[in-house]
């Protein structure tokens, strides 16, 4: 027979699991990713024990404040979230986690992932850290999403921030090469985005919210994810430029930056929502295999 206790026990782990789906769990690790990158690139060699320590517990920190953005977004976009098929399954789109449960789990987060990073890290990381929280929960998530369909454009930098976190976890300051992969991302961002609101125009449309394929059409939206594209695929040879990478980034770097334009081009020249969905696709390979490449090639160097 089932007892009270097994059955507080499975409700505590529900509210405890959709606690969990708030932090926005896949997005926030591709953050971590390209946060760590951005650390171990900054440490020459092999990381000493001490280093080692400050990696784990700035992604740790970064973690947390990245999920305390994600709860909060989600808390501000539920009733959005709950009119898309694609977010109407979280937890507060289903009214299942009250305002004041989101707002106050996104704030105890900031809080200790905030703390940790002043702490155990460097005050510049935490302010950082602490900078794109509000870049993206506020200014991308409250003013600039719902006014104009550069959202993705402008918003970009929040997303592009990790590898500048924890180059400034490592080093205590921003150097070049941080900047450089910044602008990577915040290149990347608007061709993966677009990529995804195009086989979701509907979804959009019904939201309110000014996407580009819904204030400028289909046609249009395809043009500049091709156009980004090709930025993209320059800035993307820029740590072999600078001599921050070697040969083997560079084969790989050219290799990726190409499909991902080639997806780009066959969705200009002719579309469909299958090959808007496999563009999107790849462009998750693309920034993974890209950073992967640039941490291999970093050791054999």
């Amino acid at each position: 027979m089932t007892t009270k206790a097994t059955v507080h026990s499975h409700g505590a782990a529900s509210v405890m699991r959709q606690f969990y789906v708030l932090t926005k769990p896949r997005v926030v690790q591709l953050i971590v990713f390209c946060a760590l990158i951005g650390m171990v690139l900054a440490v020459p060699g092999l990381p000493s024990l001490a280093e080692a320590q400050r990696i784990v517990v700035a992604s740790l920190g970064i973690w947390l404040v990245a999920g305390a953005a994600a709860a909060f977004n989600c808390m501000v976009e539920k009733g959005i979230d709950a009119r898309m098929k694609r977010t109407a399954w979280r937890p507060t789109a289903r009214g299942e986690l009250s305002d004041r449960q989101a707002l106050l789990f996104s704030a105890l987060l900031c809080a200790v992932g905030s703390a940790m990073l002043w702490f155990a890290v460097n005050p510049l990381t935490m302010w950082l850290t602490f900078a794109t929280f509000v870049g993206y929960a506020v200014i991308y998530t409250v003013i600039l999403k719902p006014l104009t369909p550069q959202n993705i454009v402008i918003g970009g930098a929040s997303g592009a921030m990790p590898p500048v976190l924890g180059w400034a976890a490592m080093t205590g300051e921003v150097g070049p090469e941080a900047l450089i992969l910044f602008l990577i991302i915040f290149l990347w961002t608007p061709p993966h985005f677009w990529a995804l609101a195009l086989y979701r125009v509907e979804d959009y449309r019904k939201s309110g919210l000014p996407m580009l394929p819904v204030t400028h059409g289909n046609e249009f939206t395809r043009l500049q994810v091709l156009l980004y594209t090709f930025i993209l695929f320059a800035a993307c040879l820029m740590p072999f430029i600078y001599g921050m990478s070697g040969w083997l980034y560079l084969a790989v770097a050219v290799a990726v930056s190409a499909g991902f334009t080639s997806y780009a081009f066959a969705l200009w020249r002719s579309y469909s929502d299958q090959l808007a969905r496999k563009t999107f696709r790849f462009s998750l390979i693309h920034l993974s295999v890209l950073f992967a490449a640039l941490l291999i090639d970093h050791y054999l160097r």
